[in-house]
């Protein structure tokens, strides 16, 4: 794999050349020499990765020139953004979900976010072709790995994570989730996220021409860079979800399990557990510090068990916190998502810690501080 025979081929396949701040490609050539030199990717994941890469690069030459051709739309506010985050496996994808079912919020959408420019028409989120296209792509997905739907399953038009838009820059998270690249995870930990939001910020402004409304948005990884996604986005509203540690590593764990043999046959399930852990330990510190500097409420929290019991009521409280009107469709809408899609609709994700060398106790311990400090409800 050869970052600029990748850049090369997707300038061919767009008839584009303009990459936008080349600050992107800094984090590209880190992760194709990570993964030429570290990931052990098979032959078949090797293809796939270097497709997912020459893809993402296909999306960022089509939306630099669509804004090129359209200056206005950056001109365009976004404002009072709200960003949900926490530890993967905390019900981050519970509470968009609820969020997403307000009428006048805007969230980035699964299928969009695959392939952006340009944006859908007006009131065509859930009719693009590329929606179908995506639809389909999911339904064969599915026959062929179930199991990934009952450990975290999307729906084309339901709302996705901002790792789909940070990895326009090449800085995120994912590539260090799917693929064994430690020189990449400790790159991704030292450098600036400044630029990923700018372009995460012109994603917005684009997406939002023809299809407004709040954005709300969602990313578990997010507390790695608050301060930049703040010094961006300065009236954002900020949202951090709570769960037992222990169903947390355990699931996120499971959930790489089943992620990384798509690239690679030689998956070391103790290093998932390894680089998870140091990574949650980086996401406390850096939202600890930013509540230190801030106050802290300028992170508002909610609690795992706690939306399980009450969900509609945890949005409430969520939108009291934030002077925010609760809608009498907001409610009806999120109650009805609730009844349609019950816990553990598409199968139940299983896992064990002691697969990945954990044990519950020893788990507890190394996150005693944080959970302590957060007052974390556990279900024993």
């Amino acid at each position: 794999m050869n970052a600029e025979q990748l850049i090369e081929k997707a300038r061919k396949t767009t008839e584009l050349s303009d990459l936008g701040e080349l600050k992107a490609l800094e984090g590209l050539e880190v992760l194709v020499k990570a993964a030429n030199e570290e990931a052990q990717l098979s032959p078949a994941g090797g293809m796939r990765f270097g497709e997912n890469l020459y893809t993402i690069l296909c999306n960022r030459l089509r939306m630099v020139d669509y804004l090129k051709k359209k200056p206005e739309l950056l001109q365009r506010p976004v404002e009072k953004p709200m960003f949900v985050f926490g530890l993967p496996r905390t019900g981050t994808t519970l509470t968009i979900n609820l969020l997403s079912a307000d009428p006048m919020r805007r969230c980035l959408l699964r299928w969009e976010a695959l392939n952006p420019a340009p944006p859908a028409k007006k009131g065509e989120l859930s009719t693009d072709l590329r929606c179908g296209a995506q639809r389909q792509l999911l339904s064969m997905m599915l026959q062929i790995a179930p199991q990934i739907a009952a450990a975290h399953l999307e729906e084309a038009d339901s709302p996705t994570e901002c790792q789909y838009a940070m990895q326009l820059s090449f800085c995120a998270e994912i590539f260090d989730s799917i693929v064994h690249v430690p020189s990449y995870h400790d790159w991704l930990m030292g450098t600036s996220y400044r630029h990923a939001f700018e372009f995460h910020k012109q994603l917005l402004q684009m997406l939002q021409e023809n299809n407004g409304g709040r954005w709300t948005l969602k990313n578990p990884w997010h507390p790695l860079f608050l301060n930049d996604l703040t010094a961006v986005y300065p009236d954002a509203q900020l949202v951090m979800t709570h769960r037992d540690p222990v169903e947390v590593v355990g699931s996120a764990c499971g959930l790489l399990n089943l992620v990384r043999p798509m690239y690679s046959d030689k998956v070391d399930k103790r290093e998932i557990a390894k680089v998870l852990l140091d990574t949650f330990d980086v996401m406390i510190e850096r939202q600890n510090a930013y509540r230190a500097k801030h106050g802290e409420k300028s992170i508002y929290d909610i609690q795992y068990l706690e939306q399980l019991r009450d969900p509609v009521g945890t949005m409430r409280k969520l939108y009291k916190h934030f002077d925010e009107p609760f809608t009498p469709a907001a409610e009806e809408r999120m109650t009805k998502l609730m009844t349609e899609n019950p816990k553990d609709k598409h199968g139940k994700h299983v896992y064990s810690l002691e697969e990945f060398g954990l044990t519950a106790e020893g788990v507890r311990k190394h996150f005693r501080d944080y959970s302590e400090r957060f007052s974390i409800q556990t279900k024993s």
